[in-house]
């Protein structure tokens, strides 16, 4: 007989409900319930038993949405970076509201191995390190490779057998030639790999300039950094990408503004804002901004006026869909990685939509991951105009 107690939270008093779908981003519902990590509830308080909550928490009317996923991050092993000379990167990321990040390649790890069998080992080092210990809690999908000229389909069938579900950025490592990375893209989807391309100038020096052109033949499922990384391409090739290729629109926050309010341009007069998602291309040149995630909301949502409850999914539920994730959307049924969120204070706008509206930064009251309590109150996003009640029975 199991002794296994479920370990219940429940949210209530929501003023503002964010579920990071496009196709629902906004819903009237003040309670969500979550049972061993899983959303069982999303409603009203008034059909909900609070007496069995180990953690309780009064939103005092404040706005709950999901956790952002970065899908676009660059780690080593565990906290430390030496692109940046960082050593709790991950840490600044998650008082950033971010609960996922998506490795694009463990780019700089020192001596990074290049021959076929390195590679494939690093990856999955990568993948074992990052799965038995979460740094600052946060869900790193992690064990990127880079593409080789020796990879066969078995090597992709046995990555896949071990875990890894995505390739590092297509455009930096060894294969230099397009068709052949065409081929092995092609060999990677077949099972089931993700695939994301560096586009724009080059960035360092083993990546190499990836015009309109080499993507369409590439056609990966993810446009990377569309908006450069650092260096954009002319916003006639970035049209050219959105109306040519299938694949998702990346706007990162280490990239040109200009670019990315383009290409949401390009994207909403197509009607494909579902194409659209965020990540920071961090650790870089650039640093890591620890706030990157809320920041490129904020700019979509303020320079490029899109509703913010839409300007939110581009950062969870639509990359949760590309990823293949069961997070970044609040329903019935998802893992419950949760944000509890208010306006600034002393903001000119008084709610988390107001804020991004007109370009600033809600404060991050309240994170959960998995259901569980992991922040109390954001060390990085401004101080609340409204702080919840927390109650913890266990």
């Amino acid at each position: 007989m199991s002794n296994h107690k479920p370990y219940t939270s429940i949210i209530h008093n929501i003023g503002t409900f964010l579920t990071g779908d496009l196709a629902t981003p906004l819903i009237t519902a003040d309670t969500l319930v979550s049972v061993d990590g899983m959303i069982t509830y999303v409603g009203q308080a008034v059909d909900v038993d609070f007496s069995h909550a180990d953690l309780l928490i009064d939103a005092k009317q404040s706005t709950v949405m999901p956790g952002l996923i970065d899908n676009h991050t660059h780690p080593t092993l565990g906290e430390y970076s030496p692109r940046s000379g960082n050593h709790n990167w991950i840490w600044h990321s998650l008082q950033g509201g971010v609960t996922t990040m998506i490795s694009a390649g463990e780019v700089h790890v020192p001596g990074l191995p290049t021959d076929r069998l390195g590679t494939i080992a690093m990856a999955i080092a990568a993948q074992r390190s990052f799965s038995n210990a979460r740094p600052s809690g946060i869900k790193m999908e992690a064990g990127a490779p880079l593409l080789n000229d020796e990879f066969s389909d078995q090597d992709f069938a046995e990555m896949v057998a071990q875990g890894i579900n995505q390739l590092g950025e297509v455009g930096i490592g060894p294969v230099k030639s397009v068709s052949r990375a065409a081929e092995l893209v092609k060999m990677a989807r077949k099972h089931g790999m993700t695939s994301i391309t560096h586009t724009g100038g080059p960035s360092i020096s083993t990546s190499q300039s990836m015009g309109a052109e080499e993507i369409l033949e590439i056609a990966p499922d993810i446009i990377g950094h569309i908006n450069g990384g650092y260096t954009a391409l002319a916003p006639s090739q970035i049209r050219c990408l959105c109306e040519g290729c299938l694949g998702a629109l990346e706007i990162v926050h280490n990239g040109n503004e200009f670019a990315a309010v383009t290409t949401l341009n390009y994207a909403r007069e197509m009607n494909q804002l579902d194409r659209i998602v965020i990540g920071t291309d961090s650790p870089a040149g650039c640093g890591v901004p620890a706030l990157g995630m809320l920041r490129a909301i904020a700019l979509l949502s303020s320079f490029g006026d899109v509703p913010p409850e839409k300007a939110v999914c581009f950062a969870t539920g639509n990359t949760a869909k590309v990823r293949k994730l069961n997070r970044g959307i609040l329903g019935v049924g998802r893992e419950a990685d949760i944000l509890i969120a208010c306006g600034p204070l002393g903001g000119a706008q008084p709610s988390v939509l107001g804020s991004f509206s007109s370009g600033d930064l809600p404060s991050i009251t309240s994170i959960l991951i998995d259901g569980r309590l992991v922040v109390r109150q954001s060390k990085n996003s401004p101080p609340p105009s409204v702080t919840p009640e927390i109650t913890l029975r266990t």
